[in-house]
């Protein structure tokens, strides 16, 4: 297909031009769709509208058609009422799956033209790192620039390959790699956002060439359990939105035949660099990079205003040949008794450690200030936690620190997490770091799945590695209390049936097989409300762990 410049977008083509797929449209349709759009929202005096569309066919055409109709464009970040409350005031009109969509705001289609690419605005939301909505304006020009230098690096690669995507296109990342660039480059792209690899591996298993345009979020579950030999046709893997932790990348490297593409960006600056399994990054063509006196890294781009310097927060070094390394965040660096600490240096050093995958870490103000560290732990760190314990891992991991930091900096709390708990822009804000360092250690158990079969549910429920009863339970082993079990069949139970509130007893009580941190259970519940007995049962990939009867009455009345 032949390259049709962002601005020219709307223009007839002369031949068909597919653009996606359930169902199917191509160019031509979605140009008419759009100039359709475009004359309802000038008819109405529209000047500023707010998108939010899950489906990306319907985004480019909420886009085009605003633009075209001389509005301005507001991609939110969600819809959650204080984000609609804070934007009110800049916005005419809502285009949402929820409040006006586009289809029946038709009228007789505006004339095709070429798009304004310094009138025609888009306006993208970020959290940034303190959790604060920031709103960021950009100039059709500097979407167009960069969705050009994308398909001269990588178009050759990609040919005719499906856009398959597991981010949401209401951030930049999503909106350019999903939407822009391949309607520019007539590469079909599928509409839906599909964050779990088992839908990335059947919309991949349909298209007869495909590429990914993923989240580190996706890339790290993707595990033993996917058809490899089909998913290695992959054309080429995008990641961005985080840092792609090293065993990741090398497992998709292993799986894939190919290291997936790291891109470093912001809603900001737009792309900045991008590598393929090396440790320093490759700045964007026409990407200008130096240093303040600090050591953060400047920024000049044609993804920025002209003559706009972008001042980071990041620090970095610069080599010869213009590649560079990141050395972590300037703005998250604390002071512990008049002492500088990097945070970024510290989450660095304890990743390196083979028992952990991801760290985070945070001040605690409390009699005196010291640093807290939320972990993730690999399998080898888990596998220490259920054979030595909290203790001495935790202690182990201090040790290991205290090569790195004076004794000051060494946290003394720890939060063991199954994963970050990251935004929709695969960011963990440090408000949120905080909150969950303040917060107790969990007591109960996380539930990824309930189903309902016939009168029984089923629920898959991960035991947190860091679950309070663990600490007692035992020191060098733990394991989940029997008490623990019957109290979270109880507790599910009254929450999913209608159950008698008093507790009579327990009959048939079996425990076969320890619960251990990080077990992924299967519990089974079923009330005899004849009997008034709730029966439960724990699996652990099929095998019973316990199983029982509560027996229940009304409350006395």
């Amino acid at each position: 297909m032949n390259w049709i410049p962002l601005e020219q977008l709307l223009l007839k083509t002369h031949s068909p031009r597919p653009v996606s797929a359930h169902p199917g449209i191509d160019l031509q349709r979605l140009q008419e769709q759009a100039l359709s759009l475009a004359a309802a929202l000038e008819q109405r005096g529209i000047k500023r509208v707010a998108i939010y569309l899950e489906d990306a066919v319907e985004l480019a055409v909420a886009l085009l058609g605003a633009w075209r109709a001389g509005a301005s464009v507001l991609l939110p970040a969600d819809l959650q009422a204080q984000t609609r409350q804070r934007w009110a005031a800049d916005v005419d009109l809502w285009l949402t799956d929820h409040d006006t969509p586009w289809q029946p705001m038709q009228a007789s289609p505006l004339a095709a033209t070429e798009l304004d690419l310094d009138r025609c605005r888009l306006s993208l939301c970020t959290s940034g790192s303190s959790g604060e909505p920031k709103r960021i304006d950009k100039t059709l020009r500097q979407l167009a620039n960069e969705v050009q230098a994308l398909e001269r690096l990588w178009g050759n690669d990609l040919g005719q390959a499906w856009i398959i995507g597991s981010v949401a296109t209401q951030h930049i990342y999503g909106l350019l790699f999903r939407v822009l660039w391949p309607l520019c480059a007539g590469r079909p792209f599928m509409r839906r956002q599909l964050p779990f690899p088992e839908d990335l591996q059947r919309a991949s298993r349909e298209c007869p060439a495909f590429a990914w345009v993923a989240s580190p979020a996706l890339l790290k579950r993707m595990g033993d359990n996917l058809d490899w030999p089909a998913l290695s046709q992959v054309r080429r893997v995008f990641s961005s939105g985080g840092a792609l932790p090293a065993d990741a990348a090398s497992s998709l490297q292993q799986r894939l035949g190919q290291w997936p593409t790291e891109i470093l960006g912001s809603s900001e600056t737009g792309g900045i660099a991008w590598r393929q399994g090396q440790a320093l990054w490759q700045p964007f063509a026409e990407v200008g990079l130096s240093l303040d006196a600090d050591g953060a890294l400047l920024i000049t781009s044609p993804y920025l205003p002209a003559g706009h310097v972008e001042h980071s927060a990041d620090a970095a070094r610069i080599a010869i040949d213009g590649r560079f390394e990141l050395l972590g965040r300037l703005d998250r660096i604390v002071k512990l008794e008049e002492k500088r600490i990097s945070l970024p240096m510290l989450e660095q050093a304890l990743e390196r450690h083979a028992w952990v995958a991801e760290a985070r870490l945070g001040v605690i103000e409390e009699n005196r200030a010291y640093l807290g560290a939320l972990l993730v732990l690999s399998e080898p760190g888990l596998h220490a936690l259920r054979n030595q314990g909290r203790r001495n891992l935790t202690q182990a991991l201090r040790q290991h620190l205290a090569q790195h930091c004076e004794a000051l900096a060494l946290p003394r709390r720890w939060r063991l997490l199954r994963q970050l708990p990251l935004n929709a822009q695969g960011k963990l804000p440090q408000a949120q770091v905080q909150a969950l360092l303040e917060a107790p250690r969990p007591q109960h158990p996380e539930v990824l799945e309930r189903v309902r079969h016939e009168d029984e549910w089923r629920l898959q429920l991960a035991v947190p590695p860091d679950l309070a009863y663990f600490s007692g339970h035992f020191p060098l082993t733990p394991v989940l209390p029997g008490v623990v079990q019957v109290d979270w069949a109880l507790a599910l139970g009254q929450q999913l049936l209608e159950l008698p509130e008093r507790f009579a007893g327990m009959e048939v009580l079996k425990f076969q097989q320890l619960v251990r941190p990080g077990d992924r259970i299967e519990l089974h519940l079923r009330f005899d409300a004849q009997r008034q007995k709730l029966y439960f049962a724990y699996l652990n990939d099929g095998a019973p762990c316990s199983s029982g009867r509560i027996v229940l009455e009304p409350a006395c009345g």
